[in-house]
């Protein structure tokens, strides 16, 4: 593959919600610029973008595929994203590296779920977007109802560039509205026929449509267009290209990507009217690590964009977040599975690099003596959390190193070990990004895994305060063993515990006494209810009594132990559970069912708060509740809100649940023996 100037690049992030049909658009694409010789199908996965075995296995993309095409002598740099919510960090890892949005919308199904979350993420980036209605070969199929969704959805100035001619079965072909042209298609191949009657009427409303979106972009244009005079087909197409950019306009287009109805349009518009990337090859390298793969081959995969100066094989370049130097051997384009070995990548252009020993997303590559960060990538925190263990005794090992490549290779994914539960969590977006990297380690790593709840890390605390005593006498030949101590056991309003000591007249020797302290702390880390840390507690020793040959600390620190065992069970022992504060912020027509379905998590709503279309709710809730809420919510809002959690305190337990919570672990308990 040849280096192309930024001037002919475009680096065209192609989105939608799944089933849209955006990676048979980028196939149609690859078929009409004669990279493949037939079309692939998603379905027998066959196609150049979905390659991964999990892709294929399951009919959807997974992975952001890079698949560049060349086209008017333009590289046209497609990244195909995936389509589900669960993979969004590749969505926004891809849309941070493009000049541009293909948003794919189904003429059948309409603006969908990710359809808004994608146009909310250019929004936010300041992308401008070309929106493709696809499927309009389909039964129910309807261009004009959805680009009323599209009016409906966004605020947005939706100028039709092309229209079709007929609609599901009698699908025939599109209008170029722009040049007034029309086009049948018979196998893929277009031939221009004469506007249909019954569409001149149409084609005349948005082209006056597409000429005031020209006129808008330059004053001296608008000046000529409010005057009467019309603009020539070269100030249009400036003016086009003006306005796109500057998100003044969303151009529409339509067609079949199975039939390769519209494409070629399509095509043109992306070569005529997107941006290219600035050019900045006389500058210093600067280029971003957008995601990173782990191939049981070759290591560590990185995709990069260069944004400044050039990539060259055989260097060292500088990683400024990680400061340490990056031996580079080969640099790689990369269409799909294939790779291509290049001498170097220009500024705008997007390539791979392989077995970087530091570098992972988000990561800038430059020189030592100019270094730079470039603006990262935001990625969502991950929500929900399951333990994860092999099925196999022996394979803990091979689960580390497994977790450890999967943490380098998705930055929406963390893993911890959590001491209290002894669990390994693997925290993920959702079930289905969870699923897949069960497969993965399996077929990756011959590794069987399996996901389980997490168990919830409880406490107990005392109610009461109480005295009592300690004692520890032994004596069987030989030198013996005694301490003796007597504590004040007191509820603690504020930390987990606090120890201090009224002894007076040497009962208790003050060597003794640290291993009296050291005897507590030791004891804390079973309570009697259930076997949970104990927290919450001040232990005051104020008496007791020693034998100037027998005693030892370690007599004192059992004697400690076993009045900590006593008080417990005097001093009302309580189960203490995990609140969350949570934070949901979801769009006010789900408001009611939100709120509704806190209380019934037993959860405390302690505010509200508008942000233009949705509402911030702030509340307090049990940990044990929140284990599934990542799906409760996406199932209760249809994906459309989104929360976040971090730890506030620990309450007690209703007297009813903390009954169950306790048997059960007892169970436990006794099956482990």
């Amino acid at each position: 593959m040849k280096n192309y100037q930024a001037s002919q690049i475009r680096n065209v992030g192609v989105v939608a919600h799944g089933g849209a049909g955006k990676t048979s658009l980028v196939e149609a694409m690859l078929y009409n610029t004669g990279v493949i010789s037939r079309l692939g199908r998603v379905e027998d996965g066959t196609t150049v973008s979905d390659y991964h075995p999990e892709e294929i296995k399951r009919g959807i993309t997974i992975h952001t595929s890079i698949v560049p095409c060349e086209y008017r002598k333009t590289k046209l740099n497609l990244l195909d994203t995936p389509g589900f919510s669960d993979f969004i960090g590749d969505i926004k890892g891809a849309l941070r590296v493009s000049d541009g949005a293909l948003i794919v919308v189904s003429a059948v199904a309409g603006v969908e779920v990710l359809t808004e979350v994608v146009w909310e993420e250019c929004e936010k980036a300041g992308l401008p977007r070309v929106v493709f209605i696809n499927k309009c070969d389909r039964e129910n199929a309807d261009f004009d109802k959805v680009l009323g969704n599209l009016n409906e959805a966004f605020k947005a100035n939706f100028v039709p560039f092309t229209i079709p001619i007929g609609i599901a079965d009698s699908l025939e072909g599109v209008v170029d509205v722009v040049n007034g042209k029309a086009y049948q298609y018979a196998d893929g191949k277009a031939q221009e026929i004469p506007v249909p009657n019954n569409l001149q009427s149409v084609v005349e409303e948005y082209q006056e449509k597409i000429m005031e979106a020209a006129a808008e972009a330059n004053d001296d244009y608008l000046t000529k267009y409010l005057e009467g005079e019309a603009l020539t087909p070269e100030e249009v197409a400036k003016g086009l290209s003006e306005a796109f950019a500057s998100g003044s306009f969303v151009p529409v287009l339509c067609g079949s990507a199975i039939k390769n109805i519209g494409i070629n349009i399509l095509m043109d518009m992306l070569v005529d009217h997107f941006p290219a990337p600035e050019d900045k090859k006389d500058e210093p390298l600067a280029a971003l690590v957008f995601k990173t793969m782990a191939d049981p081959f070759v290591g560590r995969v990185n995709f990069v964009r260069v944004y400044a100066g050039e990539l060259k094989s055989d260097s060292t370049v500088y990683n400024a977040n990680k400061e340490k130097p990056e031996k580079i051997g080969q640099v790689l384009y990369t269409r799909g599975k294939n790779q291509e070995p290049a001498e170097k990548v220009p500024s705008g252009d997007i390539c791979v690099l392989v077995k970087l020993q530091e570098t992972t997303t988000g990561d800038t590559l430059c020189t030592k003596e100019n270094p730079v960060i470039l603006e990262g990538i935001d990625f969502p925190e991950p929500t929900l959390s399951l333990a994860i263990a092999p099925k196999k005794q022996g394979d803990e090992d091979k689960l580390g190193q497994a977790l450890a490549r999967l943490v380098e290779e998705e930055p929406t994914v963390r893993v911890e070990k959590n001491t209290e539960t002894k669990q390994t969590l693997l925290t993920g977006i959702g079930e289905t990004q969870l699923d897949i990297i069960v497969d993965r380690f399996k077929r990756k790593y011959n590794l069987d895994v399996e996901l389980s709840e997490p168990k919830i890390p409880y406490r107990e605390t005392i109610r009461k305060t109480v005295q009592v005593e300690g004692k520890h006498k032994k004596q069987s030949g030989g030198r013996g063993q005694y301490g003796h101590v007597w504590i004040r056991f007191e509820p603690l309003a504020e930390g987990e515990f606090e120890f201090d000591e009224e002894i007076f007249g040497g009962a208790v020797p003050g060597q003794y006494i640290p291993a009296v302290e050291k005897g507590l702390r030791e004891s804390m880390a079973s309570g009697v209810l259930a076997g949970y840390p104990v927290t919450g507690i001040k232990a005051v020793l104020y008496d007791g009594s020693f034998h100037p040959v027998d005693s030892s600390e370690m007599a004192f620190k059992i004697a400690a132990s076993l009045a900590f065992k006593k008080g417990m069970q005097e001093a009302n022992p309580v189960l203490l559970e995990p609140i969350m504060e949570v934070e949901v912020v979801v769009p006010e027509a789900f408001m009611g069912d939100i709120i509704s379905d806190l209380n019934a998590k037993r959860g405390r709503v302690l505010g509200m708060e508008p942000e233009g279309k949705v509402t911030r709710i702030r509340a307090h809730v049990p940990l044990a509740e929140l284990t599934k809420y990542s799906i409760d919510l996406k199932s209760m809002t249809q994906g459309r809100a989104s929360f976040s959690m971090k730890f506030s305190s620990y309450e007690e337990v209703p007297a009813h649940l903390a009954d169950k919570i306790i048997a059960k672990a007892k169970e436990e308990a006794e099956a482990e023996k």
